[in-house]
């Protein structure tokens, strides 16, 4: 398209964190998840509010590896997430921390 001269994802995010969560930690399914909310956090040009089922269906795995998955996001600050109650749905922000 012209007149867009950034690309939708960082560098970073293939070049190193697809090796770091797929090759070293062993979670593809980490990647994947941080790379569908990476991209749809730009389309909707702010946090991701998702639940577990459609998180998993939009990417096409388990809801229990979705799940397992932002745990581990979490765990590593990749994610942010933040509920106004227990049972809301989360609202995920993606952490570039690479850009601190």
């Amino acid at each position: 398209m012209a007149g867009i001269d950034m690309p939708l994802v960082d560098d970073y995010v293939t070049d190193v964190l697809m090796r770091d969560l797929v090759g070293h930690d062993r979670r593809p399914v980490s990647f994947l998840v941080y790379l569908w909310l990476f991209a749809e956090q730009q389309r909707r040009n702010g946090p991701v509010a998702i639940s577990y089922q459609y998180l998993a269906e939009s990417i096409g795995v388990s809801k229990s590896s979705a799940q397992s998955a932002v745990g581990w996001l979490l765990r590593r600050k990749l994610l942010a997430v933040k509920k106004s109650s227990a049972t809301a749905t989360p609202v995920y922000s993606v952490q570039k921390t690479w850009k601190r």
